[in-house]
């Protein structure tokens, strides 16, 4: 008798297998945003602690200065305290101020006893008075003082002198008398150029003045020549304005502390002039 095998049951196909691969996805990504979020978060105490450790370690001295003028945030003062400035001007400036405004009053002064007791020269244009803050120009024609071409002092000439020494005889400044002439040429066995006749004009001026009392130690006397003129020479009017002497009343400060030479040069319109163009070269005659 024949035994018959029997068959397997029939195994069917199980459909329900992705729910498990699913639930071990979403059990992973679960687990990652756990991961994440504990990564992100910081304990509040630990980072705390640990930031007050490092300014203290490495900002000792600044934290020490801030805790001890604690800034108020958002705080507006509602007074300003005032801010007190060394004293930085010193008594030798404090002093030379003074002697400054002193001086300004005294010159003043000078220029209008000039303009009273020389007030018909000046009407008449021999005479003009300048006024400025560290010197008066007392500015005299030469027609006033001087026959043409000379240097001696015409009889007209020292009544006029004697009111400039009166005017200034009682102030302790420093006088400049400045001699000028135009540019028409002269060359006598005195007065070989314009410079030396200037020169002399000048210091007939300075005598004058020292026999009116006027200290010798206060005054010098300088020629310019034809080399500065205030009108133009081409013409007789202009050449009439640049023969003149003038009187110039320093400021002591002026002299002492305001300037240097060349800068008081300057400021008295007496700068250097440029240098005349080079003469042509003569042509040689060709051989």
């Amino acid at each position: 008798m024949v035994r018959r095998r029997r068959k397997p049951p029939h195994q069917s196909d199980n459909h329900d297998r992705w729910m498990v691969s699913y639930a071990d996805f979403v059990t992973l990504l679960f687990a990652f945003f756990v991961v994440m979020y504990s990564i992100s978060s910081v304990n509040k105490g630990k980072y705390e602690t640990f930031s007050e450790s490092l300014d203290q370690a490495l900002f000792h001295n600044e934290k020490v200065q801030r805790d001890a003028e604690p800034i108020q945030i958002g705080a507006i003062p509602t007074t300003v305290q005032p801010i007190e400035l060394p004293n930085l001007v010193t008594a030798e400036e404090r002093e030379l101020s003074e002697e400054i405004m002193q001086e300004k009053r005294r010159l003043d002064e000078v220029s209008q006893e000039f303009q009273r007791a020389l007030q018909p020269f000046v009407e008449s244009q021999l005479v003009g008075i300048k006024k400025h803050d560290f010197w008066v120009e007392l500015e005299m024609n030469s027609e006033l003082l001087f026959a043409s071409g000379k240097a001696e002092l015409s009889a007209k000439a020292i009544p006029v002198l004697q009111k400039v020494a009166e005017a200034i005889r009682d102030v302790p400044n420093v006088i400049n008398v400045e001699g000028y002439t135009d540019n028409v040429p002269i060359s006598t066995g005195y007065f070989p150029s314009n410079w030396d006749l200037s020169s002399a004009r000048a210091t007939s001026v300075v005598k004058e003045l020292v026999k009116n009392n006027i200290p010798s130690t206060r005054l010098s006397a300088v020629g310019y020549g034809e080399f500065h003129p205030i009108a133009d020479n081409n013409h007789e009017e202009g050449r009439f304005k640049n023969r003149r002497v003038v009187l110039v009343l320093m400021s002591q400060a002026f002299a002492r502390y305001g300037m240097s030479d060349d800068e008081r040069a300057k400021a008295l319109n007496l700068a250097p002039q440029p240098p005349a163009p080079p003469e042509a070269p003569v042509a040689q005659p060709a051989p």
